[in-house]
């Protein structure tokens, strides 16, 4: 046995227990029976509706009291009455207010006072109050309560009954040097506790020196916020120990038993998570000992009441005392459930005067019936050091069934889990007729629970119950230290409510993806064909919020035979800027992989060097290379030289000669006519004779199919089509026209035109759902001016929304205009993504800022060009033929870096593993290669689809319209998550703007009501007003198009020159560095990244 006494104290303590022992025995025992007509429960949650129940089942009228903070807890409703308390008090002081809790106890006749547990549960001047106020405690005497809280005495009088101590302080402390001093004499590891109360708060482990003070400080700060003292006592600390504890009851006559023990190992940062009885594999004699020393204990101080004699069991099998917690603990569940005896039932009869022996409650009628466990459920992250979550209970399902007991309070759909008190949300029981058994029981009701809106534990409890050193019982305190798996927890998917929270904000807010024109989609659904369909790379993420690669991997799964075709941007890879080389080589490689045959190669300036990368990754790869060289200007024409025929012969004989399985004219503007299609392609193929060749158009101006025909007739493969009802403008080329064309020549296709006509209908119905995009919303025809202004078939019609987007619509023909001047200013180039959209930026930024060609040259030194225009100027996309255009571009860069030859070339390689471990780091473990790639590819845009799924879920088993604009109110629909599982959804109201800024938007969710809150951003907009720039104040900067802000790059007070970056916007892909246009000091900003603008609005002031 090991005892630390230090000075008299510890004997004068001795000689009080001895003194009072005698006495309590000696006693004479006058009681009477005096039934309990009301009790108040002086605590909150759950205990207090635990007490409640036991009450009502006895025939006691109820008293719940409640803090200004739980004015909407369920405990004021489960009480026969309720009685505010702590008016004005901080939230864990009004449940401490003595006075008040007495006062209304003796204003509504209650007779009885059960403190629960925490709070005022083991404060001895409370029972004393309470007593005082001739109202009955439901618990030990006072001096009883008194003497068990002060943890030195309750050890003296352990000591004084046999009972093995652990070596300790013999009185409280509340000084570093004490501790110290304690340290010096018995060495580390110690642990303080705190001298006024138990649940693990006030409670640190020191194991060095260096780590005493700050300790100290936390257990001392601890101690005194939980309990309204900080003192301490310390205590040698006992490596990895059981911790088991012994359920006793006694009465008002002396007589006491005990209802077996508990074992508590199972501990986080000393607090219980999961709790036992009995202990399994528990040697008989040492539980012998352990509940005779309890019996012994309690007989010594004259307990009465439930009480709980705790005891730490080292690995050799012997036991040391810990302390006795006067009051129910939360734990006494599983011994109810083992022993048949309700605890609570037993505390208001042996305070209301009858005997243990009058109650049945013998010691050898006492029995250990099965194993249960209680597993605490709450509202805590554990992937976040188990930071308590909080908020609103948007779905609550709990797991019951035979062998299962819930014990709860605010567990229910729409509860408002508090900051201000415990994290507990409900207690789970399972009983079985063995520790397996139970097991079983509690792993099925944790895996039927259902808990949306908070985080909450429960995949970590999970994981306890199928650990093997949980299933063999051989845990002990330091289990969850030791079982850093039981953290890789599994995420919970969510996948309806998230879909809910979806829809409620398209209602709400209206589509996710921007919409350019204010059209609705079609009521009308096509009926689907079992096929999916593609999409480009970033718009499967960007818009339709879904990940590129499952879609591809879906297509090949149901199309196992026929080849799939892809856009490689040569060195851009699926990007619109340059990537390491080897990023371009693995993407190949994971394209492969997942189900791509051939790669389409080409470079939007026809720059070699980025070609030839892009053919030899795809190569690598194991792909069927095809190589385009994309076609701008006029081959027929023999004023137009720079791109002339020898041009594009000799950039065919260098990707020949570089190995191309296929080459490719892609004529993105649709400017190949007839003459100019023939010309080319009979060049091509008389000089490739074996080369299969493909030719891609646009019909923008209405001429495709002719051009189309012409090359087919001069030796070309393929062409590309488009099914009717998709065809002409800026598409390709009508499908069932060529079919039709070449029916019965040698060009014949072998396509049958009436499948072509059922494959249009299909797609007919389609076009509808899509009508706030398609371009006949602002576009009612093809326009042969592309032969002057020359816009790629997709930009002209991406273009054309977003001038409308940007109020500009009545300017598309003056952007058009525009758009060749542009398109001069920078040297004339081939116009394909993405110098296409550099070209579309700097036709838009002059719209915009009402200037001429001759005003961008003058004035080039000092306006703010969009981004994509000054990194094409610093050679980030390559060189284009010809060269850069000078003076421009050196007035434009002034000193900003120049990138010589292909810019990849200078890129240090991608580390993936690094890469990989960032991303798994901010979203988890479920990160797959595929996601790694999507990472690499486009860092942003990955990122937020991330934030998109974690707030909404896949979203891709919607159908396009509620995709888009959401289901009406009342409208039925449903929704297949997977094979057999499907939701049915009814959209029922949207509700009034609440102060938050938010309307609650109500479903029915497979027949049970649901509903979720939703920001309106619309009417948070609203409340919220920009300051403008004024134009005639030189130093106000504003905004020179409608967007939002990604980085703020200065700082107020900071020195700035005339042309230093100040900020970046991003609107519609399209980003803009805001430069300076004077020297002088950042006066104020006015903008934080993701603020989103509209045009003039003041970004900052610049003094002079």
């Amino acid at each position: 046995m090991l005892l630390f006494q230090r000075s008299a104290l510890g004997l004068l303590a001795i000689r009080r227990v001895w003194s009072m022992s005698r006495s309590a025995h000696t006693a004479p025992q006058t009681l009477e029976y005096k039934p309990i007509k009301k009790v108040m429960v002086a605590n909150r949650g759950e205990i207090a509706i635990r007490v409640f129940r036991a009450c009502t089942e006895l025939g006691i009228r109820t008293v719940a009291v409640y803090s200004e903070q739980d004015t909407g807890q369920m405990h004021r409703q489960k009480a026969d009455e309720a009685y505010l308390i702590g008016k004005g008090l901080p939230p864990v002081a009004a449940y401490l207010h003595i006075p008040d809790i007495i006062k209304v106890a003796k204003e509504n006749g209650v007779d009885a006072i059960h403190p629960g547990y925490g709070f005022l549960s083991e404060r001895a001047d409370f029972a004393q109050a309470c007593m005082d106020a001739g109202v009955r405690f439901i618990g030990p005497t006072p001096d009883v309560v008194r003497k068990m809280g002060d943890k030195v005495e309750a050890r003296a009088i352990a000591f004084s009954a046999g009972v093995p101590v652990v070596p300790g302080t013999d009185g409280p402390i509340s000084s570093l040097q004490q501790a110290q001093e304690f340290s010096n004499s018995y060495g580390f590891p110690i642990i303080f506790k705190a001298a006024y109360g138990g649940g693990g708060r006030g409670m640190r482990v020191v194991r060095e020196y260096e780590e005493l003070e700050e300790n100290f400080q936390r257990a001392y700060s601890e101690a005194l916020t939980a309990f309204g003292n900080g003192a301490l006592f310390v205590e040698k600390f006992i490596e990895k120990p059981r911790h088991i504890e012994v359920q006793i009851l006694g009465d008002k006559y002396g007589n006491v038993i005990h209802l077996y023990e508990r074992d508590c190992s199972i501990q986080r940062r000393h607090q219980k998570v999961v709790e036992i009885a009995p202990a399994a594999h528990l040697d008989p004699h040492l539980r012998d000992r352990l509940t005779a020393d309890s019996v012994n204990l309690a007989r010594q101080v004259g307990y009465e009441n439930a009480g709980t004699v705790e005891f730490l069991v080292d690995k050799h099998g012997k036991h040391y005392f810990i302390e006795v917690n006067s009051r129910l603990q939360v734990e006494h569940t599983v011994t109810e459930e083992i022993t048949d005896v309700d605890l609570v039932h037993a505390q208001l009869r042996v305070c209301e005067g009858r005997s243990l022996p009058e109650l049945g409650l013998k010691q050898d009628k006492i029995r250990i019936n099965g194993y249960a466990i209680q597993c605490r459920v709450t509202t805590e992250d554990p992937a976040r050091g188990f930071q308590p979550d909080t908020g609103r209970l948007e779905v609550f399902r709990s797991g019951e069934g035979m062998g299962i007991r819930l014990d709860s309070a605010s567990a229910f759909q729409g509860a408002v889990i508090s900051p201000h008190y415990d994290s507990l949300l409900v207690k789970v029981i399972a009983s079985g007729k063995d520790l397996p058994a139970a097991s079983a029981k509690m792993s099925r009701a944790l895996a039927e629970f259902r808990v949306r809106g908070v985080k909450t534990n429960i995949p970590f409890l999970q994981n306890v119950l199928s650990n093997n050193q949980f299933l063999n019982a051989t845990v002990d305190t330091q289990f969850i230290d030791e079982n850093p798996d039981l953290f890789n927890l599994k995420p919970v998917q969510n996948r309806a409510q998230k879909l809910l929270h979806y829809l409620g904000h398209v209602m709400v807010n209206g589509p996710t993806t921007p919409i350019p024109v204010k059209a609705k989609p079609s009521p009308i659904d096509p009926v689907i064909p079992p096929v999916p369909l593609g999409a480009t790379f970033d718009v499967a993420m960007r818009f339709l919020c879904e990940c590129p690669w499952r879609r591809l991997q879906e297509m090949r799964a149901l199309m196992p035979n026929v080849p799939f075709q892809m856009l490689l941007r040569g060195a851009n890879a699926v990007g619109y800027t340059n990537y390491p080389d080897n990023a371009v080589f693995k993407f190949c490689e994971v394209a492969k992989e997942n189900g791509m045959d051939i790669f389409r190669v080409f470079d939007s300036l026809n720059y070699l060097p980025n070609m030839l990368l892009g053919m030899e990754a795809a190569g690598a790869a194991g792909g069927v290379v095809e190589a385009a060289i994309s076609y701008t200007g006029d081959v027929s024409d023999p004023t137009r030289q720079k791109y002339s025929l020898d041009y594009y012969l000799k950039l065919a004989d260098e990707l020949v000669k570089a190995g191309t399985h296929i080459l490719c004219i892609k004529d993105m503007a649709g400017l190949l006519k007839p003459d100019s299609g023939h010309l080319l392609v009979s060049a091509l193929r008389d000089r490739f004779p074996d080369v299969p060749i493909h030719v891609h158009t646009h019909d923008t101006a209405g001429a495709g199919v002719a051009a189309m025909l012409a090359c087919a007739e001069a030796g070309a493969d393929i062409v590309d089509v488009a099914v009717d009802s998709m065809a002409g403008m800026t598409s390709q080329p009508s499908m069932g026209a060529i079919v039709a064309c070449t029916k019965g020549t040698k060009l014949n296709t072998g396509i049958s035109l009436e499948k072509v006509f059922d494959y249009s209908e299909y797609w007919e119905v389609t076009r509808g759902l899509y009508a706030p995009f398609d371009c006949t919303a602002t576009m009612k025809s093809g326009n042969a001016d592309v032969y002057e202004n020359e816009i790629p078939g997709g930009q002209y019609t991406n273009l054309h929304f977003q001038a409308h987007s940007m109020g500009l619509g009545n300017k598309f023909k003056e952007v058009k205009k525009a758009y060749a001047e542009a398109n001069k200013l920078l040297g004339d180039l081939i116009k394909v993504t993405p110098s296409s959209k550099i070209v579309g930026d700097l036709a838009q930024f002059m719209v915009q800022n009402s200037l001429t060609r001759a005003e961008v040259e003058e004035r080039a030194d000092e306006l703010s060009f969009p981004l994509s225009v000054v990194e094409f100027l610093q050679g980030h996309i390559g060189i284009p033929h010809g060269g850069f255009p000078e003076p421009f571009r050196s007035k434009v860069l002034k000193s900003l870096p120049r990138v010589e030859g292909r810019p990849g070339a200078s890129l240090p390689p991608l580390d993936f593993q690094a890469l990989e471990k960032q991303l798994r780091d901010a979203h988890g473990d479920e990160i797959t290669p595929e996601d790694v790639m999507s990472a690499a590819m486009y860092p942003k845009v990955f990122q937020e689809f991330k934030e998109f799924t974690r707030t909404f879920g896949p979203v891709d088993c919607l159908d396009t319209r509620l995709f888009l604009d959401g289901p009406k109110i009342a409208e039925e629909f449903e929704v297949e998550l997977e094979r057999g599982k499907t939701l049915h959804i009814k959209a029922l109201a949207l509700g009034d703007l609440n102060k938050a800024g938010q309307r609650e938007v109500f479903f029915e969710l497979n027949g049970q009501l649901r509903s979720v809150l939703v920001k309106d951003t619309m009417a948070m907009k609203e409340m919220h007003f920009h300051p403008k720039a004024l134009k005639d104040v030189r130093g106000q900067i504003g905004a020179p198009m409608p967007g939002k802000v990604v980085e703020v790059k200065v700082k107020q007070g900071q020195q700035v020159e005339k042309g230093q970056p100040l900020c970046v916007l991003s609107a519609m892909k399209m980003e803009t560095v805001v430069n300076s246009p004077l020297s002088g000091t950042v006066a104020k900003i006015y903008v934080t990244a993701d603020s989103t603008l509209e045009g003039d609005d003041l970004i900052l002031e610049i003094t002079e």
